[in-house]
């Protein structure tokens, strides 16, 4: 195995995209026009420690949760009719209940390197609002619901 040539890797090399089909039957769509993407993965660790430990720290990691924010230009149809089928999936879904209220998610390295995670989230959607020469911008919070899978990246070579 060789040594990869140094080259720093971007923010911009994540892709979102969001299962508008079945869990029988598939359908993964990116979710277009992002310009800021988040992923975090957040650890809960809980003090395990005893007296035996001779006063040093000891931790046991109990659960995990994951999380994305991702901040993106809402985008509609030319005649101004109808907003882009994805970032209208993540609206509606925002505003639903129950097994409605979580939607599949996967993101994965653009350059198809290896990072790629797949899972069920919760939306919560919040228009940036803005001034009169401001983009129409949404940012959405992908709550992790479940766990998340790394999955073999589906852009890979």
């Amino acid at each position: 195995m060789s040594t990869p040539t140094e080259v720093t890797a971007l923010a911009r090399r994540w892709r979102l995209e969001i299962n508008m089909g079945s869990e029988a039957t598939p359908d993964w769509q990116l979710c277009p026009a992002i310009v800021e993407f988040q992923p975090e993965f957040e650890p809960n660790h809980e003090d395990s420690g005893t007296y035996d430990d001779e006063g040093w720290d000891d931790n046991d990691k109990t659960g995990m949760g994951w999380k994305i924010t991702a901040k993106f230009n809402r985008k509609k149809s030319a005649d101004s009719t109808l907003y882009h089928p994805v970032h209208e999936k993540l609206r509606l879904t925002a505003f639903a209940w129950g097994a409605e209220s979580k939607i599949p998610v996967r993101w994965m390295d653009r350059d198809g390197l290896p990072e790629a995670y797949q899972g069920r989230a919760l939306v919560t959607w919040a228009p940036e609002g803005g001034e009169k020469n401001d983009l129409d911008q949404v940012e959405v919070t992908l709550t992790g619901a479940g766990p998340l899978t790394p999955i073999t990246n589906p852009l890979a070579a």
